[in-house]
Formats: C-alpha cells, sequence, structure tokens
C-alpha cells in the first residue's frame, strides 16, 4: 500500500501546535461524567489564574518559535472561570507564541442562566467559539442526566451564542433508558433548528466510577445503539452536517480545528489538572501528564512552576499507533503519508498486513487515494480493527455479525 520502507521524517510538519487549558471544577457533578470534574464551595480565581499562566509559561520555555491554531479551555465547566482569567491566558499566549492565521479559541460552557449573563464577557476577553454542554431539549432527559439547566434555557444559551459567537457548536446524548429511534429523531430535528455549523452527538456510555455506574443504569442495547448511530449520521448528513468525525458532524469547512489537530496526530499542549500533551521535540516525542487532583496540582504549580507528573518518551511506533487510532476516526480517514512524513514508518511495517488485507476485501475498510478509511460498515467495529491490525496476536472476529 506504501511505497517502500523509508523511516526518515520530515521534521517541517512540526511547527504548529494545539492549547489546551483544564479547568476542573463545576456546580454539580453529573453521574454519566467521568471527567477529572471536581465540585468546589469556593475558589481561589486569582490563585487558578496565575497558577495555570506560571505553567503556561512553563511549556511556553520548552517550545520556543512555536506557531499556536487553536486555544481549547476544557473541564469540568471551563465558563465558572472568571472572564479576566480567560482574557489572562489569551494575552499569555500571545505574549509567548504566535498565533496561526484565524486562529480557534473555544470554551466549553452549560447553558445555565448564570453563565450566559457572561458571554459576551468571555467574548470579549477572546473567545470566538462557544462549546455548549446542551445534553438533551427534553426537561425529563436532562433530569436524568443530573443537568441544572432545563430545555428553554439550553434554548435561550443558544440562541444567545449565535448572536454573540462567530461560532459555536453543543453536544447531544442518545442512548438513554426509553428513548426509540423515533422519540431520538424528533429531539435531532429540534437541535437540528438550533445549531449553527456543527454539532457533536455522544452514546451514553456507563463508565466505572461514575454514579450511572454504582446505579447500575443499563446502557442502551447493541442493537438499538447501533440503528441510534446510523439514524444520527443519515439524518445529519441528509441537513448538511455530515459526520467528519465518529462523533462530531459539521458542515463542510466549519470542522473543529483545535479536536482535528489531536486526531490528525498533530502536536498540543495540555495545561491544568489531568491535561494530556503530546510534542515533537527534533527527531523525538513526548507524552505529559498533568497531576490529577487539583489540589495537589495547584500545590505543585506553586512549588515548581508547573505540575507535570508525568512525562515519558514515546518511540516512533508508538506515536504511529496513536495516528492509527485518531485518524480512523475520520471521516477523510487516516493520511498514510503524513504517517510516514510525521514518524518515519511505513503502513505496512506498522500494521498487520493479513489482518488489513481482510479489512480491505471485507468492505471495512478502503483506500481513497493517499488515506485508508473506515467504511460506513468498518466503523461500529472499529475498536475492534484497530485490536487486530495493531496486535495481530489477539484472536479477533472481524467478520459482519
Amino acid at each position: 500500500m506504501t511505497e517502500g520502507l523509508d523511516t526518515s521524517r520530515d521534521t517541517s510538519l512540526d511547527t504548529s501546535m494545539a492549547l489546551y487549558v483544564h479547568w476542573p471544577f463545576c456546580e454539580s457533578k453529573c453521574p454519566y461524567c467521568d471527567f477529572n470534574s471536581h465540585v468546589a464551595g469556593t475558589v481561589d480565581h486569582a490563585a487558578w489564574r496565575d497558577a495555570l499562566l506560571a505553567e503556561l509559561a512553563h511549556y511556553a520555555a520548552e517550545t520556543p518559535g512555536r506557531t499556536v491554531s487553536s486555544l481549547f479551555f476544557g473541564g469540568g465547566t471551563p465558563s465558572l472561570m472568571a472572564p479576566g482569567s480567560v482574557a489572562a491566558i489569551i494575552e499569555a499566549v500571545d505574549d509567548h507564541w504566535s498565533w496561526a492565521e484565524a486562529p480557534e479559541i473555544t470554551l466549553e460552557a452549560n447553558p445555565s442562566s448564570a453563565e450566559i449573563g457572561k458571554f459576551r464577557d468571555f467574548r470579549t476577553a477572546g473567545v470566538n467559539r462557544l462549546s455548549l454542554g446542551v445534553q438533551s431539549l427534553d426537561d425529563v432527559s436532562l433530569k436524568f442526566l443530573g443537568r441544572r439547566h432545563d430545555a428553554g434555557e439550553a434554548r435561550r444559551a443558544l440562541a444567545d451564542a449565535a448572536a454573540i459567537f462567530e461560532r459555536y457548536t453543543f453536544d447531544m446524548i442518545y442512548g438513554l433508558p426509553d428513548q426509540t429511534p423515533g422519540s431520538w429523531r424528533a429531539e435531532l430535528n429540534d437541535a437540528l433548528a438550533l445549531c449553527g455549523e456543527h454539532l457533536s452527538v455522544y452514546q451514553l456510555t456507563i463508565e466505572p466510577g461514575t454514579a450511572f455506574f454504582r446505579e447500575r443504569v443499563p446502557a442502551a442495547p447493541e442493537d438499538l445503539a447501533a440503528d441510534l448511530f446510523e439514524l444520527t449520521r443519515d439524518l445529519l448528513a441528509d441537513h448538511g452536517l455530515p459526520a467528519y468525525e465518529v462523533s462530531n458532524h459539521a458542515r463542510p469547512g466549519a470542522e473543529s480545528r483545535h479536536n482535528l489537530t489531536y486526531w490528525r496526530g498533530g502536536d498540543y499542549i495540555g495545561i491544568g489538572p489531568g491535561a494530556h500533551g503530546r510534542l515533537t521535540f527534533g527527531d523525538g516525542f513526548v507524552a505529559t501528564h498533568q497531576i490529577h487532583d487539583p489540589g495537589r496540582w495547584l500545590a505543585a504549580v506553586t512549588a515548581d512552576g508547573h505540575a507535570t507528573g508525568k512525562r515519558r518518551d514515546l518511540d516512533a511506533r508508538e506515536r504511529a499507533e496513536e495516528m492509527v487510532m485518531t485518524g480512523l476516526r475520520l471521516a477523510e480517514g487516516l493520511d498514510i503519508d503524513r504517517l510516514q512524513q510525521r514518524c518515519g514508518i511505513a503502513l505496512e511495517r506498522l500494521l498487520d498486513t493479513i489482518r488489513l488485507e481482510q479489512c480491505l476485501t471485507g468492505g471495512l475498510l478502503e483506500q481513497r487515494g493517499r488515506h485508508l478509511v473506515a467504511t460506513e460498515q468498518g466503523l461500529p467495529r472499529l475498536n475492534a480493527m484497530l485490536a487486530a491490525l495493531l496486535a495481530p496476536d489477539l484472536e479477533l472476529d472481524l467478520a459482519d455479525d
């Protein structure tokens, strides 16, 4: 499939990067959430601003001359941050690096009345894309999901987001107990009437450590989940928002540039409790992981200027495997040449060629130009395919169900 076995790398691809800032605090913990989020009675906003700025400066010293293509404030609930802290971080990025043309600066927010009132302040601070955690437009479902807003607040937040920000997106969750294809179709149609150019749609998964897991809330049956997944892809595509990644839909040109950096195997810095990063230095790759616990993270930054709990060198194969796992989630697929250029490993040296041929002839994968793409038949079996391609000693059935 890929000519030659040259292991040289093109380091010219390593100049741009994304930045992620994690704000770990929420007003309440949703029962399905397994993110690094914590309920805190009070937060010293000045101390947290200074700590985030210090950790940003630490990584800036390691990455001089780089260009920042996107900045993402995630959480937690980063719309609980003081707008002045958001502005200070954006200004610090401007001081430390150069921005790419038209950088994407996203902030996650909840559609509660208190946070809606801060939207204009965040826009003034420099945020140009808002990501709203709507999750549902049905009050019964919102109560089940433990959300603090109702459907009316969600609609008002979306209207304000459309009026204030150049770009906005929101999340929806399907696969709730008692949900049917008919009820989900109706809810998706409501979402389409409110969305702009981007929509993220996730299946409810019951993750260990969550309240839903402890309460043994049942996951949607596999056949129903598959039907809802297919319905979602077809309906959104019919309305001009095709899936560009397994769970993300956008009009052409409106994809999340920040997340595309992750999925295409680009470099990114993560700051804040539990944030991850991937950086390229010369011929090597580094994985970073900040201290997970917010209190310990803050103490470490105060003492040392950063709170990098783990820092590990990745070899070229490890980084290439990450690129395969994320690249095959994309509608455009895995860029074969980019894999070779970034990691110096040809595709046939990385994947089990017998299993790859099985996936290709079985219609689960296909090659489109210089991209390897998971087909509509292959996407529901993507995890099994990846395991088979990257760990061929596993006995996995890749045939159709």
